[in-house]
């Protein structure tokens, strides 16, 4: 049985967020453009997140490393966010699979555990060029038994990402489903890398349009991080994957984003499979646009719409639901 993706069109781009579109279409991308993916730049990729130690929480945030896991991994509360219900959202931050990490998403981090009401635990897995991307993913499936074994609720449980992240948001349960884990209650994807195959990607018509991401850079970026890889591998690529075990789907992609091609794939596969899916498409938002939330009122909306999300997969309603 198949279902029709639910596709919301969120129409109104501020003046802030156009204006932060064009001064990354003429200085951020052709940085990406020239950038080498050579194993020496991507060596230094992770001191990108030690420069976003200067990206604080908002007031009220409440951070706590996490042991136990065999990478970096933090509790970040939200602003009037208390733990003990047994909630808790697990989210992969993104960055092409080489880049950023706890401290570049800290502070959107935050925001989502406030609109969601529940804390966040942000995993910092291990990155190429360092470690293969089976290692990235099973770090990730390690951390969701983490909190299985923590006591949490897997209906109590939203797995999250963006871009590289959003990737990991889909492989990490569909893993730990193959595992014989429980699955979690809903999978809130930003801007995800969903097909390894780039030439739809380039073939697109965003790929004039993307302020921030050269299409052809991401057959370097596949070429990196999946070397000598079956592109159509269900193990590796989540639109060739068995999706039919996978809870409910909140994507959100920009209007103007190369990555659109792959959130609508996904959304129609995810129908394919009979699993609940809303698109969310923000007009002329850019790639991750929920990061830039401290200039854009959409990045705002945006993860007010993640937080509701949250709310109602893991809430009661949902529970009975599913019974």
């Amino acid at each position: 049985m198949a279902i029709t993706p639910t596709v919301e069109e969120r129409s109104g781009c501020g003046r802030r967020a156009r204006l932060a579109a064009r001064v990354m279409r003429r200085f951020v991308r052709p940085l990406v453009a020239l950038l080498p993916w050579s194993p020496a730049t991507l060596r230094l990729a992770p001191l990108l997140d030690l420069g976003a130690a200067l990206l604080v929480p908002p007031r009220g945030t409440k951070v706590a490393r996490v042991n136990g896991l065999p990478c970096a991994a933090e509790w970040v509360r939200g602003p009037g966010v208390t733990g003990g219900s047994g909630k808790a959202v697990l989210y992969f931050h993104g960055g092409g699979f080489v880049a950023c990490g706890l401290r570049t998403h800290r502070r959107m981090i935050a925001r989502i555990s406030q609109a969601a009401g529940m804390p966040v635990l942000s995993v910092g897995y291990r990155m190429q060029p360092r470690v293969p991307i089976a290692t990235s993913v099973q770090d990730c499936v390690d951390a969701y038994r983490w909190l299985l074994d923590e006591g949490c609720d897997p209906g109590g449980i939203v797995v999250g990402g963006d871009s590289a992240g959003g990737y990991l948001a889909f492989m990490a349960p569909l893993h730990a489903i193959r595992d014989g884990l429980p699955r979690p209650a809903g999978i809130a994807a930003l801007s995800p890398l969903t097909e390894l195959d780039t030439a739809s990607k380039i073939a697109h018509a965003n790929a004039a349009l993307d302020p921030f991401i050269p299409a052809p850079r991401l057959r370097d970026m596949i070429h990196v991080v999946f070397p000598g890889a079956e592109l159509t591998d269900p193990w590796l690529s989540p639109v060739h994957a068995d999706l039919g075990g996978l809870p409910p789907v909140l994507i959100q992609a920009g209007s103007v984003e190369v990555l659109l091609s792959d959130a609508e794939l996904m959304a129609g596969r995810l129908g394919a499979a009979d699993v609940p899916c809303t698109l969310q498409i923000w007009e002329g938002q850019v790639h991750v646009f929920q990061v830039f939330a401290d200039i854009s009122r959409e990045g705002l909306a945006a993860i007010a719409e993640i937080g509701a999300f949250a709310r109602e997969v893991t809430g009661a309603g949902a529970r009975r639901r599913a019974a």
